[in-house]
């Protein structure tokens, strides 16, 4: 929808860019809050592709870094609030990788701040909302990534 209307706006019949984001959604928690998001009928960008994974835990790093080379231009790993964690130790896993996963974006020459790490239970429809709306916005801002992509 807001892709047809940039395009429009610029009038110039190309397309215009717009970010894609994976967002690694753990089973347990953010999943469900984005399946309510979705019941509630609140609106959030369409540039998310959502993965469900067991648990915020089971992200390796090296999916990130995949992800990156795939062409996507923003990760977000999302999770249960520490303490909730269904299998009781996995976001702190995930706490824990994402520092280290940022240090090796930050050395690998991409923007650190194109991966986040989010904790929505599945009581917080509204606040999957905001949090993708907002890292929507932050990337349109940085930008394409145009680091360690695959040629297409």
């Amino acid at each position: 929808m807001s892709v047809g209307l940039n395009a429009e706006k610029q009038g110039t019949g190309q397309k215009a860019w717009e970010p894609k984001i994976l967002v690694f959604a753990c089973n347990w928690c953010t999943y469900a809050g984005a399946d309510l998001a979705g019941l509630s009928r609140l609106q959030y960008p369409p540039n998310i592709r959502i993965l469900r994974v067991p648990c915020s835990g089971r992200v390796n790093p090296q999916f990130v870094i995949r992800a990156f080379q795939k062409g996507l231009d923003g990760v977000l790993v999302a999770g249960c609030h520490p303490g909730d964690c269904h299998y009781s130790t996995g976001n702190y896993f995930t706490r824990r990788r994402y520092l280290l996963t940022k240090r090796l974006l930050e050395y690998m020459g991409i923007d650190p701040q194109r991966f986040q790490v989010r904790w929505i239970s599945g009581s917080e429809g509204p606040k999957f909302q905001q949090v993708v709306t907002q890292l929507v916005e932050e990337i349109k801002a940085m930008g394409p990534n145009r680091k360690m992509r695959d040629p297409e």
